[in-house]
């Protein structure tokens, strides 16, 4: 974002009076930089003589109140600040649009390196990847561990049916999506709808969790010191956030970032395989991942009709883009998740 835009996203004026009024540690004038965000939600640093802080708000134009929802951001962080799970501290919402012209709020900044790729772990010894690897974990299991009632979050969801509800959803997004058939794609949503737990446990789920929406310590590369983006997160089942991880870890992450730099965990061979971070987390946790390959397999399925939204974007505005990379991707995909069901120790995701 060049400064234009910057001032355009954040109107600095309002904002000044708006933290004027409403925060007690103000003192004197603000700056404001971007640090994040396009189409999802933005992300920018906001400082004044005493204070260092982040702003998030929705993106800039069209945007879906509950994609971009910034009180169920700020709702979580809040509840989830005095518990064991890192986050940056809440300072205030506002939800009058007239000020900057949505919603948004403000958070402490927290200095860290995101491990988004292999350079940003580069650091890291052998054991240092595995610490952090095990870290990833622990904090996944401690977020679901919270008693979401009591730290006033027990509205944040409908945990009742939310796995059917997450495999008759992404069905659903796969017929509004899909730009040609894939058999792949429909032998693996039945499947996944014969082969739901009869019971699902309960918790705070991230919805998005991974290294990139993590934040580590720049003297301790193992410690975490904050989760980041709640923008997805909800009251559901816990096993579909570490579903999302295990598959991130292996071919999937893989077919997802191939036209990037290499994930974090691809070259230091200190980072151990999806199956340790498997056994960790049921370790940690004390929940039983009988079921596990359910969550593994419709994370991918997942992967694959998110990527399939991404190709009708596409598709409707960029007529002239060479989209056969993508069409592979997704292909590749559906047959992965056919392949994860069939190898399953889960019977009916055998087929």
């Amino acid at each position: 974002m060049n400064s234009d835009q910057v001032a355009e996203a954040v109107p600095v004026a309002s904002l000044s009076q708006w933290i004027r009024s409403n925060v007690s540690t103000a003192s004197g004038p603000i700056t404001v930089s971007h640090l994040s965000g396009g189409s999802s939600n933005l992300t920018f640093r906001v400082q004044d003589d005493a204070n260092d802080w982040v702003l998030r708000r929705p993106p800039v134009g069209a945007f879906l109140a509950t994609a971009n929802d910034m009180g169920r951001e700020y709702r979580v962080q809040t509840g989830l600040q005095n518990t064991d799970v890192p986050v940056p501290r809440t300072v205030a919402m506002c939800e009058d649009e007239s000020l900057i012209g949505v919603p948004f709020y403000l958070m402490d900044f927290v200095d860290g390196i995101v491990y988004s790729d292999t350079d940003q772990v580069a650091h890291l010894d052998e054991t240092q990847a595995l610490a952090a690897s095990d870290e990833l974990i622990d904090v996944l299991a401690r977020l679901h561990a919270v008693d979401f009632e009591a730290v006033g979050l027990g509205q944040l969801g409908k945990p009742a049916g939310f796995l059917e509800r997450q495999v008759n959803r992404w069905c659903t997004q796969w017929e509004k999506s899909k730009q040609r058939e894939l058999p792949a794609i429909d032998e693996v949503a039945e499947r996944l709808k014969r082969s739901i737990p009869a019971h699902t446990d309960a918790s705070v789920v991230h919805g998005d969790y991974s290294f990139n929406n993590t934040m580590w310590s720049r003297t301790d590369p193992s410690k975490m010191v904050a989760v980041l983006d709640w923008e997805m997160s909800t009251l559901g089942d816990p096993l579909t956030d570490l579903g999302m991880v295990s598959v991130y870890w292996g071919e999937a992450g893989a077919l997802m970032w191939r036209s990037r730099s290499p994930q974090p965990h691809r070259l230091n061979p200190g980072f151990p395989s999806g199956d340790h971070l498997l056994a960790r987390y049921e370790t940690t946790s004390g929940r039983s991942l009988r079921d596990i390959d359910v969550y593994r397999v419709l994370a991918v399925f997942k992967l694959s009709i998110i990527t399939e939204g991404a190709l009708a974007r596409i598709k409707a505005t960029r007529l002239d883009d060479d989209t056969t990379s993508t069409e592979n991707t997704i292909a590749e995909l559906a047959e992965l998740a056919l392949d994860l069901a069939n190898a399953s120790s889960v019977a009916s995701l055998r087929g």
